[in-house]
């Protein structure tokens, strides 16, 4: 089944002269289990695709689905709590809280929404994130490598239906790149989870099952023959 759908969407910022299409009739859609790579130069609109999805930004019009659920049809509380039971978040900049350790950092989306944290799932993706042995660090006594990772993690505990990573490399030196999107596609695969990864880096996206590009808040689907449509 379709987990995201997204319909006709729009993002104009300003009027008149100062009025700019960010988003111009942009759909698409993402099973479960699908990882997709959206490409595109600086300014092409791709983060402003991101944030509509995430319910971050208000889209002009259009429609976006999310496991079925219309999140612009909700009221604000409501997209609210939606929001933060089906969708993770993966930043460029980690957003930890620095006075939380590894193990606290991962756990803490759950705790914000009063549910109790499974202990054995916990063990699961701090193994899965190579990250066991330093579960009592702090974020400071980490590198940037291992600090995503504790990102992923946190986007993970809570099992939602859609990961949304915006440049989740941008910080991070070319072997701890290909080391974040290993675990990516790892969790895709072995969680079935949905994943939508925003990315100025092309060799970035080799390992993943669909590539959209855009241009001037057009959206172009280059489906899975990556290295042909880039090139």
């Amino acid at each position: 089944m379709d987990i995201l759908k997204v319909e006709n969407l729009c993002k104009t910022y300003g009027k008149g002269e100062a009025k700019v299409d960010a988003l111009k009739n942009v759909s698409f859609s993402l099973k479960k289990g699908e990882f997709a790579a959206v490409v595109g130069e600086s300014g092409s609109g791709k983060s402003t695709l991101l944030n509509c999805i995430g319910a971050l930004d208000n889209p002009t019009s259009g429609i976006i689905l999310v496991d079925g659920q219309n999140l612009f049809s909700m009221k604000e509380e409501e997209r609210t709590i939606f929001r933060r039971r089906n969708i993770g978040f993966i930043f460029q900049s980690f957003q930890l809280v620095p006075e939380l350790n590894v193990e606290q950092n991962i756990i803490f989306p759950l705790l914000l929404d009063y549910r109790k944290p499974d202990p054995a799932a916990v063990k699961e993706i701090l193994e899965l994130l190579g990250l066991t042995e330093r579960r009592r660090h702090l974020p400071s006594q980490l590198s940037g490598g291992q600090q995503q990772r504790v990102a992923i993690g946190r986007a993970l505990i809570t099992k939602p239906k859609l990961i949304l990573a915006d440049e989740p490399t941008g910080n991070l030196d070319s072997k701890n790149s290909q080391d974040v999107i290993d675990l990516l596609t790892k969790a895709s695969r072995q969680y079935q989870q949905t994943i939508l990864m925003i990315t100025h880096n092309k060799n970035l996206t080799t390992s993943v099952d669909r590539v959209f590009r855009v241009s001037d808040g057009i959206l172009t689907d280059l489906g899975g023959a990556v290295n042909e449509a880039l090139s």
